[in-house]
């Protein structure tokens, strides 16, 4: 029998798949839904102090390998957000609920962190990642400065686990020291990676916002290289995240160095059965090489 439990801030992750934030996850109904469909944990959606629409559309381009999004980080705000999050603690279990948030400064992130907590989230995801929202997101990571301060008022401020969210960057290990230097408890990589398409008819870029971030298959390479060079620098677990799609995806991330994983787009390639196809195949897999505990493979291409 193949175990593929993962022990992440003593939640038993069976199996060690999470809803990525962005994905099927602006209601206690559809995350719940999703969370029956054999994931291991739940992330929500970016939320911040206030309501926000979001960029114009298009928001979405389907692209040959994956997805191109701009969606401006739209969601409905902490003050109602509070309501869909006690509806989902009610309904996922012992599941851990991560909730993700966004802001502009250390203060308000620390006010979001303190009120998801105390609405049922077990786990705080920092969203400083996003490549498309200007103030926001990756625009925090960028600045050293602010990052530390981000993470350090966050985790003075509550007692939960804080992962770090970081984008895809050349300094992503060096990064992921200093969050982890700072107080953060994990790492997340990556966001969606900066990216746009054109539409050669109409002389113009497709998005609404022109830019945008790409996910699914055709990021996997880069977010492997990230997980694979933050294991080198950091001892706290590394939640690997980008171009997951099958089982052996899945199992290239462990062995770089991912203690759990995210999927996303995964959904949109593999419908609403994605996390048990995804189980399946990393069992196959691994009872053909008669490997029976996936913990043991953690950061095993490192050695």
């Amino acid at each position: 029998m193949v175990d593929l439990k993962i022990d992440l801030f003593d939640f038993d992750l069976n199996p060690p798949l999470i809803l990525a934030s962005g994905i099927l996850d602006q209601t206690a109904k559809t995350m719940s839904r999703i969370a029956s469909k054999g994931m291991g944990g739940i992330v929500t959606k970016s939320i911040g102090k206030e309501p926000r629409e979001g960029h114009p559309n298009p928001t979405v381009v389907e692209l040959d390998t994956g997805l191109l999004n701009a969606m401006g980080l739209p969601n409905p705000g902490i003050d109602e957000f509070k309501v869909e999050l006690n509806k989902l603690r009610e309904t996922v279990g012992d599941k851990p609920i991560i909730g993700s948030i966004f802001a502009s400064n250390p203060k308000d992130f620390a006010e979001l962190a303190q009120e998801m907590v105390k609405n049922g989230s077990d786990i705080i995801e920092l969203n400083l990642s996003c490549p498309h929202a200007e103030g926001y997101g990756a625009s925090i990571a960028s600045d050293d400065e602010m990052m530390v301060e981000v993470i350090e008022r966050v985790k003075n401020t509550i007692k939960a686990p804080v992962l770090t969210k970081l984008p895809p960057s050349n300094e992503v290990a060096r990064k992921a020291a200093l969050a982890e230097k700072s107080g953060s408890d994990g790492i997340v990589c990556i966001n969606t990676v900066r990216a746009m398409a054109i539409n050669f008819e109409t002389r113009t870029p497709i998005l609404g916002n022109k830019i945008g971030g790409y996910s699914g298959k055709g990021i996997k390479p880069i977010g492997l290289r990230c997980v694979f060079e933050v294991h080198k620098e950091v001892d706290i677990p590394i939640i690997g995240c980008g171009g997951i799609t099958t089982g052996r995806d899945a199992l290239e991330y462990i062995l770089a160095g991912a203690s759990a994983l995210q999927i996303g787009t995964a959904f949109h390639a593999r419908g609403k059965e994605a996390p048990n196809r995804i189980t399946n195949e990393m069992k196959n897999l691994m009872e053909k090489e008669d490997i029976k505990v996936l913990e043991k493979l953690v950061g095993e291409a490192h050695t």
